[in-house]
C-alpha cells in the first residue's frame, strides 16, 4: 500500500461549491459575497501583506548592504571529485567537466584542492586555487587558467 492508495477514495472527496447557479440553488445571485463593497466585486479584495494603510513593514526598514552587479560566482570543484570522474585521464577540459555534469553548464568554474594528484594530468578550468596549483605541477601536470 502507497500513500496514494490510502483513503478517501476519489468520490468520497468533497465536490467544489457551485456558485452563481441562481437563487434556488442557495448560492445564488451574489454568490455568497453579499452585497456591495470591494470584496463583492471582481478582483477585489486586498493583497495579503496589505496592512491596514500603516506604513508597510518593507517601507518601514532601513535599507542595508550593497548588491554588487559585477560578482561573479564560481561553481567549486575539488580534485578529488574531478579525477574521481575522470579515472585514468590525462587531460580534463571544461567542456567534458560540463558534459559530465558536475558543475552548471556555461558556469565560471574554480578548482580546489581537497585530494591527491596521482599523476600527470591537465586541467582546464576558469580559475585555480594555489595549493591546486600546486599539487597539479608538483605531479607534473598543467593547470591552465581561462581568467587571469
Amino acid at each position: 500500500m502507497r500513500l496514494h492508495e490510502l483513503y478517501p477514495f476519489p468520490e468520497e472527496y468533497a465536490q467544489r461549491k457551485r456558485v452563481g447557479r441562481g437563487p434556488g440553488s442557495g448560492s445564488g445571485c451574489t454568490s455568497g459575497r453579499g452585497n456591495k463593497g470591494q470584496n463583492s466585486r471582481s478582483g477585489g479584495g486586498r493583497p495579503a501583506w496589505f496592512e491596514g494603510g500603516q506604513m508597510p513593514l518593507a517601507r518601514r526598514l532601513p535599507k542595508r548592504g550593497f548588491k554588487n552587479p559585477h560578482r561573479v560566482v564560481y561553481e567549486a570543484i575539488n580534485l578529488d571529485h574531478l579525477l574521481a570522474a575522470f579515472p585514468g585521464a590525462t587531460e580534463i577540459t571544461l567542456e567534458a567537466i560540463y558534459e559530465r555534469g558536475l558543475c552548471k553548464s556555461g558556469a565560471p568554474l574554480k578548482v580546489l584542492s581537497r585530494g591527491e594528484v596521482p599523476g600527470k594530468i591537465s586541467i582546464e578550468a576558469h580559475r585555480f586555487s594555489a595549493a591546486a596549483v600546486e599539487k597539479i605541477t608538483k605531479a607534473g601536470g598543467t593547470a591552465k587558467a581561462l581568467e587571469g
